[in-house]
């Protein structure tokens, strides 16, 4: 991983948050404790500064002993191989284990299908690349090994890996098209929630276009070309088109869906092992499809 002119001057732990989609600073804090972040064979301390052009290797490490129960929960396997799994997530599971969750996360599944997941995301995120909301349906791709974990991850720093999602915004759209770029983090005021006001916010850029325009909604396509957590519900209430369904980011409920009416439809990457360009897609689930007959019946009545 190299460090471009315009990162220069940071401490390790703040640049390396920043390209690896994902860790949180904790984790890569215990990366960097562990001695698994190398600086011409080197280890380093946290603090250190960033200067351009320093190469840094990121090692793999093995799994911490967990205790993360493996649960017998059934998925919806997509495609799998020795390198990766790509699962189908249906709404309402949370993809890893956390505070009032931790149990009945895709991670306790996966940890009963797969034998093996990467250590890079530490006991609580084993093969974790990357993240959907709780409430978000669709696609998600996980690393079987710290091999393809770093690869993927690469991808989506370099935004070799498309993530496109269907999306269905209260109220009709100005644009068909349009790019809404603005810096996401911690809402100023309530820390479970994000915001395009934080005082430390991270560059944030999602793509959208419209597919259908109803009689108080609109679906779109979005692509993100990056990965802020909320990012898509963010960025849309921020143009005052939230989501339906959003009772975070929107002013209220839909009595049309239950959740914020966003799903993961398809998931572009370069195979790990065989660099084969690989593309998957996701139906919408049963309540997603719903909403668009409704909306549609009552845009015709």
């Amino acid at each position: 991983m190299t460090v471009e002119p315009w990162e220069t001057d940071r401490r390790i732990d703040r640049f390396l948050t920043d390209r690896l989609e994902g860790f949180t600073r904790t984790a890569i804090a215990r990366l960097i404790k562990s001695g698994n972040v190398l600086l011409d064979g080197g280890e380093i301390p946290p603090s250190h500064p960033t200067k351009a052009g320093e190469e840094y290797v990121i090692l793999p490490i093995q799994p911490e002993e967990t205790e993360i129960a493996a649960e017998d929960i059934p998925l919806d396997i997509v495609y799998e191989d020795e390198d990766i799994v790509v699962i189908n997530k249906k709404a309402g599971m949370v993809v890893h284990p956390a505070k009032g969750n931790y149990t009945g996360t895709l991670v306790n599944a996966l940890l009963h299908h797969c034998r093996n997941l990467s250590g890079i995301g530490g006991k609580i995120r084993p093969g974790i690349v990357h993240r959907l909301d709780k409430d978000t349906s669709g696609l998600i791709v996980v690393a079987k090994n710290d091999r393809a974990h770093n690869s993927l991850s690469g991808q989506i720093m370099s935004h070799d890996m498309g993530r496109e999602y269907l999306a269905v915004a209260r109220g009709g759209l100005l644009e068909e098209k349009g790019i809404i770029d603005k810096p996401i983090g911690r809402h100023p005021k309530y820390r479970k929630k994000m915001s395009t006001r934080s005082k430390k916010p991270k560059e944030a850029a999602t793509e959208y276009e419209t597919l259908e325009s109803f009689e108080e909604a609109t679906l779109l396509k979005v692509t993100l070309q990056t990965g802020r957590t909320h990012q898509i519900r963010v960025h849309l209430s921020s143009i005052n088109h939230p989501l339906l369904g959003d009772a975070v980011y929107g002013k209220k409920t839909s009595s049309l869906i239950k959740r914020p009416a966003l799903h993961a439809v398809r998931l572009k990457l370069v195979h790990p092992s065989t660099e084969e360009k690989m593309e998957f897609s996701a139906p919408e689930p049963e309540d997603f499809r719903n909403l668009l007959k409704a909306l549609r019946r009552k845009a015709e009545s």
